[in-house]
C-alpha cells in the first residue's frame, strides 16, 4: 500500500497538470471554426475615408480624448507592442520581424488607402473577418455605408443643457470635455431650427430631444450612445416630472444650478431619453468601463449604478448595452445580464487585457447568460501608425482566441459538446446582434 501512494500522488499530478494545459491551450479544431465566422462588431470608432487634401475626421466620437492630454495607456496600446506586427502582417503584408521599418510601411498603407479609396472602410473589415461594424459617431461619412457600417449615435449632449460651470470648476477632465457636448447640443439644436435652448421643458423635449431622436432613427441608427461616466456618475435615479420643469425653466436662461438639482435634471433627462430611444426601436448603449483620463472617476462607472434606471418598468422596453461590460467589474455585469433587457458588449477588454483573462470573463458570462453576450472591438485610432483597423485585428485575434480558450474548458469539464461549443460562439460572434438589432440574417 506504501508504494501505492507516490504513484497515486503522480497521476493526480500528471491529471492536474493536464487539466492547467486544457485550460491554456485552445481546440484547434474548434479554434478553426471560429476563425471562419463572420463577426458583428457592436462597438467601434471607424475614421471615414479622407482623401488626400481634405479635412480630418473631427466626427470619430463626441469626447475625443486627445482633449484630456497625455495619459498612461494599456500597455498593449502602445505603439512598440510588437503584437502589431501580426495586425500589418494581415493587413498590409508587412515582412519584418521588428518595428523599424515604419517608412516602407507608412507607403505601404497610404498605397492601398488611395488603391481603395472609399472602400477602404469595408477593405479593412473583409481582411478582418468582420461582416458589419458599429460606428460610434457624431455623423457617418465616406466610407461608412450600411450594411458594413451601422451608425451608432451620440446623445450625451441631451442631458447637460444647462450651465456646467460647476462641474468643470470641480475636474480637470470635466472642463476638457465638457465643451464639447455643449458644442453637441448646439448642432443638434440649429439642426432643428433652433438657436438657444426653449424656454421649458416640454418644449425642449418634443422640439429637441424627440425630434433629433427620430431624425437619428430616419437617418439610419440602430442606437444611441452615453459616454456620461466621462462627465458624472452613473447614478442616473428616478426623478419627478415636475421638479425637473421647474429646474429647467429656472436655470434655462442663467444662473447655476447646485449640483443636487442639476443632478435631477440630468437624471429625469436621461430616462426620458432612454424611453423615447425604446419607442423607436433604437437601442441605448452605455459606456462602462475603468475608463482613461488623469481625473476619470472609475468608482463612477460600476455597472451596478445603473440598477435603477434598468429596474425602471416604463423602460423595459428599452434594450440597455454595457458597452465594454463594466471591466473590471465583470462579476457585477454578469448579475444584471439576469434583467430582460441587459445586455453586455466586452469591447476594450480585448486590449485591456490578454485572451487568458479574457476567457475567464467570457466562460463566467457564458455559463449564466449566452444569450446576452455581444462581440465589439473599440476599434480607435492612435496615430496613423496604429490606426483603427490595427486596433481593430488586436481585438478581433484576442476575442477569438479568448473565446476559444473559454469553449475549450467547457468542454473539457464536459459543461457542453463540441456542437455547443460552436453554436455559442455563433452566438457572442453574430447570431446575438442579428436578434437584438432585428438585423438581415
Amino acid at each position: 500500500m506504501k508504494k501505492l501512494v507516490p504513484f497515486l500522488l503522480l497521476v493526480v499530478f500528471f491529471v492536474a497538470f493536464a487539466n492547467a494545459l486544457a485550460q491554456t491551450q485552445a481546440d484547434e479544431q474548434l479554434s478553426a471554426a471560429i476563425a471562419k465566422i463572420k463577426a458583428i462588431d457592436n462597438h467601434a470608432h471607424p475614421l471615414r475615408y479622407v482623401a488626400a487634401g481634405e479635412k480630418p475626421d473631427d466626427e470619430f466620437d463626441a469626447l475625443p480624448l486627445d482633449a484630456l492630454g497625455l495619459f498612461p495607456l494599456p500597455v498593449r496600446l502602445h505603439p512598440d507592442n510588437k503584437e502589431y506586427l501580426g495586425a500589418w502582417r494581415d493587413l498590409y503584408g508587412y515582412k519584418h520581424d521588428d518595428l523599424t521599418q515604419v517608412r516602407e510601411l507608412m507607403e505601404t498603407k497610404q498605397r492601398v488607402a488611395r488603391e481603395q479609396g472609399d472602400k477602404f472602410p469595408a477593405w479593412a473589415l473583409d481582411q478582418l473577418g468582420i461582416e458589419t461594424m458599429f460606428a460610434n459617431r457624431v455623423a457617418m461619412g465616406r466610407g461608412l455605408a450600411a450594411p458594413r457600417f451601422r451608425w451608432v449615435a451620440f446623445d450625451d449632449a441631451f442631458i447637460f443643457p444647462l450651465s456646467n460651470d460647476a462641474a468643470e470648476r470641480s475636474n480637470p477632465d470635466y472642463r476638457a470635455l465638457y465643451p464639447h457636448e455643449e458644442l453637441l447640443l448646439k448642432r443638434y439644436l440649429a439642426n432643428v431650427g433652433l438657436r438657444a435652448l426653449p424656454a421649458t421643458l416640454d418644449v425642449y423635449l418634443a422640439k429637441v430631444v424627440t425630434a433629433t431622436l427620430e431624425s437619428q432613427k430616419r437617418e439610419g441608427a440602430i442606437a444611441v450612445k452615453f459616454e456620461a461616466a466621462y462627465l458624472r456618475k452613473l447614478d442616473f435615479d428616478e426623478a419627478d416630472n415636475g421638479v425637473a420643469r421647474r429646474i429647467y425653466s429656472r436655470y434655462v436662461r442663467g444662473g447655476q444650478p447646485s449640483a443636487v438639482n442639476y443632478k435631477t435634471l440630468q437624471d429625469f433627462l436621461f430616462r426620458y431619453v432612454a424611453r423615447e430611444a425604446g419607442r423607436l426601436g433604437l437601442a441605448v448603449h452605455i459606456h462602462v468601463i475603468s475608463g482613461v483620463g488623469a481625473f476619470y472617476k472609475q468608482s463612477g462607472s460600476n455597472p451596478l449604478l445603473l440598477e435603477s434606471a434598468f429596474n425602471d418598468p416604463s423602460l423595459r422596453k428599452t434594450n440597455f448595452v454595457i458597452i465594454h461590460g463594466g471591466y473590471p467589474f465583470t462579476k457585477e455585469t454578469a448579475s444584471l445580464l439576469s434583467k430582460p433587457n441587459v445586455y453586455a458588449d466586452f469591447s476594450a477588454q480585448t486590449f485591456f487585457i490578454y485572451p487568458r483573462e479574457l476567457s475567464e470573463v467570457l466562460r463566467n458570462w457564458m455559463e449564466a447568460y449566452p444569450d446576452k453576450i455581444l462581440f465589439g472591438t473599440d476599434a480607435f485610432s492612435f496615430g496613423p501608425e496604429v490606426d483603427w483597423p490595427e486596433v481593430a485585428w488586436l481585438s478581433n485575434t484576442t476575442a477569438r482566441e479568448a473565446l476559444a480558450l473559454a469553449l475549450t474548458g467547457m468542454m473539457d469539464d464536459h459543461e457542453i459538446t463540441r456542437a455547443q461549443a460552436v453554436e455559442l460562439a455563433q452566438m457572442v460572434l453574430r447570431k446575438n446582434a442579428i436578434k437584438l438589432y432585428n438585423l438581415p440574417r
